[in-house]
């Protein structure tokens, strides 16, 4: 009996990752995941949208690396990043968001100039989006 014991054990603790990727949220779900690409899609925007405004690209790349460093902590794969990262409704969701984040912080699709207002005054506070642009 002492061998079935620790055979089912055995077992139980195998299945146990399995257990705990099925318990884990979607990416979208944890906040240091969402939040962190979402300033990166943010100041994407205004250096797209701002000729007065670049991104810092070093900086970005580094916090971009310890955003997938955090999912892998967390137990997602690579490929389940990558597939997050990739989705078109994830993409599509993020874009929805963004604009209406940059709506209400006054922002206009239509004139630059509130891209480069937006983005001066993100810089100047150094919050998560600022930190990742600089001023030409």
């Amino acid at each position: 009996m002492t061998i079935v014991k620790t055979l089912a054990a055995a077992l139980a603790i195998a299945a146990l990752p399995g257990l705990a990727a099925a318990a884990r949220p979607a990416l979208r779900d944890v906040p240091e995941i969402e939040n962190g690409l979402f300033a990166v899609a943010i100041a994407d925007a205004v250096r797209d949208h701002c000729g007065s405004i670049d991104a810092r690209v070093i900086k970005a790349l580094g916090f971009l690396r310890q955003i997938k460093a955090k999912a892998n902590a967390l137990g997602y794969s690579d490929a389940e990043i990558r597939a997050y990262v990739e989705s078109r409704t994830e993409k599509a969701r993020m874009r929805e968001k963004g604009w209406a984040y940059l709506n209400a912080n006054g922002v206009t699709r239509d004139d630059p100039e509130t891209f480069c207002t937006f983005g001066r005054a993100e810089i100047a506070k150094n919050s998560a989006i600022g930190a990742l642009l600089r001023a030409k």
